[in-house]
């Protein structure tokens, strides 16, 4: 798996709209290849939402589905993560260009 944080990696996959755990976890398996362990979702989700980042929306007719999704706030601070991770990589990478093999 790439190593970027849970946190983010939701963020991620709730930028498109509202989804509930499965559905995230799907997201992040389609972006990474792997899917986060039930307890680093949860927890991940847990801690976005203690932050405001994430709100839930509505459970589903039956009650059993409970999507989440990505608040302004949450939306504005993964726009500074992923700006400054591409400049990190942009960095990297160009560092790795012009070193020696």
């Amino acid at each position: 798996m790439q190593t970027a944080d849970a946190q983010t990696l939701v963020l991620c996959a709730l930028a498109d709209g509202p989804k509930h755990g499965y559905a995230i976890n799907t997201a992040i398996a389609e972006l990474t290849g792997e899917r986060l362990g039930v307890g680093s979702l949860y927890g991940a989700l847990a801690r976005l939402e203690a932050k405001r980042f994430v709100e839930p929306e509505p459970s589903d007719a039956e009650g059993r589905k409970r999507p989440v999704r990505i608040t302004a706030e949450g939306r504005a601070v993964l726009e500074r993560e992923l700006r400054s991770m591409a400049q990190v990589a942009a960095t990297g990478l160009r560092r790795l260009a012009t070193g020696a093999a």
